[in-house]
């Protein structure tokens, strides 16, 4: 007996070895295919053909790849975990670089505006694009012809900007206006048991950072603002649509109230498109209209790559561009937002740089952490205090984007930028009667002072620690406040005013003071080259805060593979509120960050 129950513990043993060692080999295996393709997929990158333009060129413009406001600090962040291999990414000042090229560039004939890829673009962008395709217009005489199945009405505001727009006969277009929204998610902490303390300065009414954790609904002060919002976004689309097409402004609002131009018949009948057409039927009007047969197309990224940078000037003082896009984090970090060490460094290089003449700092972001833009903003004012700084606005430059941008010589922001939202807030969680509810979890401590354990994050405050916090909350804002006035020169007063939270678009930040002038990033960069007294003789540099190191890539690849197989492919496009519920809830002390992240539908 003993020696049958011997042989099988050593049969079980057998069958366990095996298996263990099976799995080993297997993963393994998998893992090198895993690694063998992501490599394979960066040589092929490395690999890739070199980019030649026809000489009967037409420039297209398609959103192949993502239009993006800065280049990722990381290469791994453009890796997709579905397809093995690298997306495309185009960044704005060099979309811009390659449309001002093909002006002069006798191969390039027009432009083809067709927005069928699979890349995105925010709003900013969109507004800076169609500013460059009037200024190839205006400067060339090239022809500008926009073509599409499907119009959604930021892609027809771009396509405005074209000499003639056609559309699908069996195609879709949308006029119906533009709709602002935000998902509330207090039931959810509710259900949750997680107690929520929110520390918000009575003074900043409008700042709605904390509403969807504290309301079922907009407070009136919030609809108020994102109404005003809504309508200045409408009347920039509104207003393009008007002077391309003459249409009047006060028919365009009508025909979107009765939802009378849903139908390519409609568009056309309307006078929003030229004429109902197949693509071939396209490629024969552009022969017809402009003498180019049988266009060859390049895209708009595969033009950019191929273009030099001016080997007249190496010698010209440089105007540099420095990139401050995500959230202000504190501390350093592997991803792309805006770790105050981190950036600061860049910053110092910067100044350190006597070569550099002047500097614009192209800045998309919705805050975040309060101490982190006030280290960014030291660092900016030593820049201020050495050569010009610029601030070029992209979509989102508010709170602690704003913070960051005050100390700045001149501020120059989009049409549609959304900014201000001078306010911060703190909050703090209480997670014990969650974990007592829901898992059974208990808290005890022991303390040597009365408040010691406040910050536990177990408890809510009560009324003394309460007090005691709101006493930093105040301090930040009014630092905030004192910043923007000295960094703008108005009034306390006048400051206090137009805070308290509230985000304005860059319209509205104009008339009130927060922005000098709207334009985009070349509107900026002639601002900096003018106060840098340069003339003509300079040159454009980027300074890139790039990451190094394997660790630290790697770290960043797997925040990558995170989003990509885990919650993203499980949430699909709720998968950014799930990080900002994430994020919210487990977040502490004093922010300077802006309520939401607009969403139109619209790409």
């Amino acid at each position: 007996m003993e020696e049958i129950v011997r042989k099988e513990r050593h049969l079980s043993f057998g069958k366990v070895f095996l298996a263990s060692l099976l799995a080993v080999v297997a993963g393994s295996v998998l893992s090198g295919l895993f690694w063998l393709g992501i490599f394979s997929s960066l040589s092929s990158l490395m690999q890739s053909e070199v980019v030649t333009v026809p000489e009967e060129a037409v420039l297209r413009i398609d959103l192949a790849e993502n239009l993006v406001d800065a280049p990722s600090r990381n290469p791994m962040s453009q890796f997709d975990l579905t397809t093995m291999s690298m997306g495309g990414q185009l960044t704005l000042y060099d979309a811009l670089r390659a449309i001002e090229a093909a002006q002069s560039d006798d191969r390039i004939k027009g432009i083809y505006i067709n927005l069928a890829g699979m890349g995105s673009a925010e709003v900013a962008a969109f507004e800076e694009l169609r500013q460059a395709i009037l200024e190839f217009k205006a400067a060339s005489g090239k022809f500008v012809v926009a073509y599409n199945s499907v119009y959604s009405q930021w892609g027809y505001y771009l396509a405005t900007a074209a000499d003639r727009i056609y559309i699908e006969p069996e195609g879709s277009f949308e006029w119906a206006g533009l709709s602002m929204s935000s998902l509330f998610f207090k039931g959810l902490i509710d259900k949750l048991g997680v107690e929520m303390t929110i520390l918000r300065p009575t003074a900043c009414k409008y700042k709605s950072a904390v509403e969807p954790f504290t309301r079922t609904d907009m407070s009136p002060e919030n609809r108020e603002q994102m109404q005003q919002l809504a309508d200045n976004m409408w009347g920039v689309i509104t207003g393009a649509v008007a002077e391309a097409r003459g249409i009047d402004t006060a028919e365009l609002n009508r025909l979107a109230d009765n939802l009378e131009v849903m139908l390519p018949q409609e568009a056309e009948e309307h006078g929003f498109v030229d004429g109902l057409m197949y693509a071939d039927e396209v490629m024969d009007a552009m022969e017809s209209d402009y003498g180019v047969a049988e266009p060859q197309f390049v895209s708009l990224g595969d033009y950019a790559s191929t273009l030099m940078y001016d080997v007249n000037n190496l010698t010209a003082p440089k105007v540099a561009i420095v990139y401050a896009d995500g959230m202000v984090m504190d501390g350093s970090g592997p991803d792309d937002n805006i770790y105050a060490d981190d950036f600061s460094q860049t910053l110092q290089q910067a100044i350190d740089d006597d070569d550099i003449a002047a500097v614009v700092v192209r800045v998309n972001s919705p805050g975040g952490s309060a101490l982190a833009a006030d280290i960014i903003w030291r660092q900016m004012e030593l820049l201020r205090q050495k050569k010009p700084v610029i601030i070029s606005m992209g979509q989102t430059a508010a709170s602690g984007g704003y913070y960051i941008s005050a100390p700045a010589d001149a501020i120059v922001a989009d049409r549609t930028t959304l900014t201000g939202s001078i306010g911060v807030y703190g909050q703090l969680p209480a997670f014990g009667k969650a974990l007592k509810d829901k898992l059974g979890i208990t808290y005890d401590a022991v303390t040597t002072n009365r408040y010691a354990d406040a910050a536990s994050g177990m408890e809510p405050l009560n009324d003394a620690e309460y007090a005691a916090v709101m006493r930093g909350v105040d301090r930040v804002y009014a630092r905030f406040t004192a910043l923007v006035a000295e960094g703008r020169n108005l009034p306390i007063e006048k400051v206090l005013d137009i805070a308290g939270g509230r985000v304005w678009s860059g319209v509205q930040a104009q008339q009130i003071g927060l922005v000098d002038t709207c334009g985009g990033l070349k509107a900026a960069l002639a601002v900096a080259i003018d106060k840098a007294g340069l003339g003509d003789n300079y040159r454009i540099v980027e300074l890139t805060d790039e990451m190094t190191g394997l660790m630290a890539m790697l770290q960043s690849f797997n925040i990558k593979v995170r989003e990509q197989i885990t919650a993203r492919n499980e949430l699909g496009e709720l998968y950014g509120e799930y990080r900002r519920i994430e994020s919210m809830i487990g977040r502490k002390g004093v922010y300077a960050y802006m309520p939401y992240v607009f969403r139109f539908g619209d790409r």
